[in-house]
């Protein structure tokens, strides 16, 4: 597991984030400067935050170094569950491009999916739909703040966690939330969506 993200200024007015392993839970340095302004922030994490506060959640990214571009990759740098980590999924059903948030201790039945949404076949896009759709990569798309609006379909899974944690718009940001929340700020629909 990673240590906590703790925050460092470098004599310049910049404030850095670094991860320390030796760092203990709750021990995080304040932060003065917001994500909004941070120079250190990636622009997509920006993003994420800025659509986020639109939504009406307040949220912190965490930057991990060795990434967290998988389910297992994150659940192991944040120390929680793989079953806590939303995998953002886009997927095309019939031609219309749909965001589905799964469990990243589930696997995505297309045809679940493609039912939920009212079609009959689903099937993965390519890297390029993914983001030209969403404006992110594959492995950093985060539940919302998307270039074009997606209806979402989500894992009831995820709802069993007191928290949850999702891509922040880079294989390597990630940010933590209680799931009911996601689930109202994202306007999705909670159904079954698992293989199996």
């Amino acid at each position: 597991m990673l240590g906590e993200e703790v925050a460092s200024c470098n004599g310049d007015g910049r404030v850095d984030l670094v991860v320390a392993p030796e760092t203990s839970v709750g021990s995080v340095a304040a932060v003065t400067d917001t994500p909004e302004t941070s120079p250190d922030l990636h622009p997509n994490v920006v993003r994420v935050v800025a659509a986020a506060r639109e939504l009406g959640l307040d949220i912190e990214p965490r930057r991990y170094a060795e990434g967290a571009k998988t389910a297992a990759d994150a659940a192991a740098a944040i120390g929680v569950d793989v079953g806590q980590i939303v995998k953002s999924l886009i997927f095309g059903v019939d031609g219309e491009i749909v965001l589905a948030y799964v469990s990243g201790s589930n696997q995505l039945d297309e045809q679940k999916l493609a039912l939920a949404a009212g079609g009959t076949t689903c099937a993965r896009v390519d890297a390029d739909v993914v983001r030209e759709t969403t404006g992110y990569p594959i492995g950093g798309v985060p539940p919302f703040g998307h270039k074009n609006p997606l209806r979402v379909f989500i894992d009831p899974d995820l709802l069993q966690y007191p928290e949850v944690w999702a891509a922040a718009g880079t294989w390597h940001d990630v940010f933590g939330v209680e799931p009911h929340r996601l689930v109202e700020a994202s306007q999705g629909i909670v159904t079954e969506l698992k293989r199996g």
